[in-house]
C-alpha cells in the first residue's frame, strides 16, 4: 500500500470493493442503517491493510494429521481506540478482523465556533507501551480530534499507533502529519478540502448524524 505522495505517512486504500461502498456512504440517500453497515465493512477491509506490518512469532500446532509450525500475532493483543461517538460506528467492523482486540475510549467534541477539540472522557489500557493502537474515526477534517486523541495516548505510554478513517480533508492530514509524524494515517479517500465550517468537501456529511440518525 504505497503513501499519498503529497502528504507523507497517509495511504489511501483503493480496493475495489472499499471504493464501491465509500460511493455508497457518500450517497445522501443512504438510510441510516445501511450507512451503519458500510461504515463497519469500510473499517474492517481498511483494517485488513491496517494490519499488514504487525509482528509475528513462530508457535507450535498440532493439526488432525501431524504437529508443525504456524505463526500468530505477536506481543500483547491490539487495542481499537474510538473517538466518540462516530468512531464507535468502525469498532465492529474491526473486531471481526481482530476479535481479541481490546476496545479504550476517547471522548472528544469539536467545539463549531472555534473547531477545536475538548475532551471529556479517556480509557484505554494501563499497559500502553506494551500495545498496538488502531485510533477510529470516520473523518479527519480539521485534524484538531485526531492530533489531541494520539496526544493523550503517548502521554499515556502508547509508542506504536495507527489513525484509521474513512474520509480525509489534506488540511487534517497535513496537520496531524506535522503533530506526530511516526503515525501512519489509513483513510479511504484524500478528499479535496474543507469548507468555511470545517466539513470534508465533497466527504460525506456528518457522520456521526448519518450513523446514529441524529441528522
Amino acid at each position: 500500500m504505497p503513501a499519498t505522495p503529497t502528504i507523507p505517512g497517509l495511504f489511501v486504500v483503493r480496493h475495489p470493493l472499499v471504493q464501491h461502498k465509500l460511493a455508497l456512504l457518500r450517497d445522501r440517500s443512504t438510510p441510516t442503517k445501511i450507512f451503519k453497515e458500510l461504515v463497519e465493512e469500510v473499517a474492517m477491509l481498511m483494517a485488513y491493510e491496517a494490519t499488514a506490518e504487525m509482528e509475528l512469532e513462530s508457535h507450535g500446532v498440532i493439526t488432525p494429521l501431524e504437529t508443525t509450525t504456524g505463526e500468530r500475532v505477536a506481543g500483547k493483543k491490539a487495542v481499537l481506540v474510538p473517538i466518540l461517538r462516530a468512531g464507535l460506528g468502525m469498532v465492529e467492523g474491526v473486531l471481526r478482523l481482530i476479535p481479541s482486540a481490546r476496545v479504550g475510549h476517547i471522548g472528544l467534541y469539536r467545539d463549531h465556533d472555534t473547531l477545536q477539540p475538548i475532551d471529556y472522557y479517556f480509557k484505554v489500557p494501563g499497559d500502553a507501551a506494551e500495545r498496538e493502537f488502531f485510533v477510529l474515526d470516520p473523518m479527519l477534517a480539521t485534524g484538531g480530534s485526531a492530533v489531541a486523541a494520539i496526544t493523550k495516548l503517548k502521554l499515556a505510554g502508547a509508542t506504536r499507533i495507527r489513525f484509521l478513517c474513512i474520509v480525509a480533508a489534506p488540511e487534517g492530514a497535513r496537520r496531524l502529519r506535522e503533530a506526530h509524524p511516526d503515525v501512519p494515517v489509513i483513510t479511504a479517500a484524500l478528499d479535496r478540502e474543507l469548507n468555511a465550517s470545517g466539513y470534508i468537501l465533497p466527504g460525506l456529511g456528518d457522520a456521526g448524524d448519518r450513523l446514529f440518525g441524529t441528522r
